[in-house]
């Protein structure tokens, strides 16, 4: 007789996809409550440990370090890729060895990575640094999500995406301005920082994170991946957000790059993302519920990067700092609008008999849009600072976005045909 262990409840109500019957859910209220606050939290300790960090590599390793931008461009892009690309096989593990055992491996890696690039000096140890880290990533990411997943119903998920989203931009508000203060001390203390942060989510997971088994019953990882593979509107979804995230990473890499310029100093790049997670702050939660009001789930996403793209490429008419901030904050208001709609669609879309790897498939497309998008953001603003060409690099970013905006818009009507 058939095993099933169900914990999902999960419909596939979208603007991509058709509802399919409701999963029956074994959770009481109190684990499903005490497993989202604990999710909140290592949100919180996630977030701000990469946001003290990450957005500093690039500013130290090319004005500090003296290396190529283009060098920590490529670096920044080969964590993406590795994470982002290996996030499928992290999901596998975690549909079938559970959550909270790959999120713990995933976090202590995340944090042997980032110690170790506090002692990279040249470009081959940041590239090492930047693996482990990225391998601590691909562990731990489709199980976070995954787990949202199933401690949420389709009713609370979006509400809680929001409310997820909102603890990010608190958390992003306070990282960047840690690791600009710890930067002036040292930059080995930003990076060992930023790895307590992950060392103490594995705490969290460990003794707050009920045990969790993502998919209704053992069944092979061929299955599970031929499962994806098979779902063509899943695909096309995925292959599109590639243009999304081409265009969001620029924050890492060629916005830092930009502020310093225009400021003359590096404390510019902590204002730029404290205006930045403080608007999210502010309206996340209140602007996607107007949003909700007025336009389908589909419509808002489509909105939310057309806005981005159009954000990026009016930095092309920013001569100042300030010009720059207004453009940041256009780009921060669609990041407001894409972010928790799209985390919602994926979890809405995915097979319920194959969570982890449905969204760790969904990742590919921040590991190749990522990755193109960083060794491009790099190479572009080394070639127009070369040519003379200021406004090529926000052009293409521009383009990017809405080609991609397009194509969202035009795949939901598609999808409902095909299905």
């Amino acid at each position: 007789m058939r095993r099933t262990v169900p914990v999902l409840a999960v419909q596939r109500r979208s603007d991509f996809r058709l509802p399919v019957p409701r999963a029956m859910t074994v959770l009481s209220d109190q684990v499903r409550k005490r497993g989202l606050n604990a999710l909140l939290a290592y949100t919180f300790l996630m977030v701000v440990g990469f946001a003290m960090l990450m957005p500093l590599v690039s500013v130290h390793f090319v004005s500090n370090a003296g290396m190529a931008a283009a060098v920590v461009g490529g670096a920044l892009a080969l964590r993406q890729m590795t994470q982002q690309g290996l996030a499928l096989v992290g999901g596998m593990l975690a549909d079938r060895f559970g959550v909270r055992p790959m999120i713990c491996l995933g976090v202590l890696l995340r944090a042997a990575g980032f110690a170790s690039l506090a002692f990279a000096d040249d470009a081959l140890m940041l590239c090492v640094a930047m693996v482990v880290s990225a391998l601590g990533g691909a562990l731990f990411e489709a199980p976070y999500q995954a787990a949202i997943a199933a401690l949420t119903t389709e009713e609370t998920r979006p509400r809680y995406y929001a409310l997820s989203n909102w603890v990010s931009g608190i958390a992003s508000t306070i990282g960047p301005l840690v690791g600009v203060a710890l930067l002036h001390v040292d930059f080995q203390m930003v990076c060992l920082a930023a790895a307590a942060c992950f060392a103490l989510n594995c705490g969290i997971a460990l003794w707050m994170l009920p045990p969790l088994e993502i998919q209704e019953a053992p069944q092979a990882m061929t299955h599970r991946l031929g499962l994806v593979t098979r779902d063509r509107p899943f695909l096309l979804f995925t292959g599109l957000m590639m243009g999304y995230w081409f265009v969001a990473v620029q924050i890492n890499i060629s916005f830092p790059l930009l502020a310093e310029r225009l400021s003359g100093n590096q404390d510019s790049v902590g204002i730029m993302f404290a205006l930045s997670a403080g608007l999210t702050v502010l309206l996340q939660y209140h602007l996607l519920r107007v949003a909700e009001r007025w336009l389908s789930t589909q419509q808002i996403l489509v909105l939310g990067v057309t806005i981005i793209a159009l954000g990026a490429g009016a930095i092309a008419l920013a001569h100042t700092f300030a010009a720059f901030l207004v453009c940041v904050a256009a780009f921060s208001v669609g990041a407001i609008l894409v972010r928790p709609t799209m985390q919602n669609l994926i979890a809405s879309m995915a097979n319920p008999q194959a969570m982890g790897t449905f969204l760790g498939f969904s990742s590919l497309s921040l590991a190749l849009g990522g990755a193109i998008g960083n060794v491009a953001g790099g190479w572009l603003v080394e070639l127009s600072s070369a040519r003379q060409w200021p406004q090529l690099p926000w052009m293409i970013f521009c383009a990017v976005g809405l080609l991609s905006a397009f194509g969202l818009f035009r795949l939901a009507p598609r999808a409902r045909e095909a299905t």
